[in-house]
């Protein structure tokens, strides 16, 4: 078991796929136990094929920036 902060730190810019044990009052991850890591989001999707857990949430998600600086992002939605 281990608080979502120290894993972010531990596995700086990498994806991680946790079973969530808590959650704060906003449905945020705070304790998770560790299920992968990796570079590659690819492995982590891999070892969520693989996982034989019966958690109930799972969280995956990326510790470091999603976008560089000077990058932006734009939305369109379909009607």
């Amino acid at each position: 078991m281990a608080k979502i902060e120290e894993i972010k730190r531990k596995y700086k810019d990498e994806w991680v796929l946790a079973e969530v044990l808590e959650e704060d009052e906003f449905g945020q991850p705070t304790e998770v136990e560790l299920i992968a890591h990796s570079k590659s989001r690819d492995d982590t999707y891999e070892a969520m094929r693989k996982a034989k857990t019966k958690a109930k949430d799972i969280a995956h998600f990326y510790t470091g920036e999603i976008l560089k600086k000077g990058y932006a992002v734009a939305f369109h939605d379909y009607i």
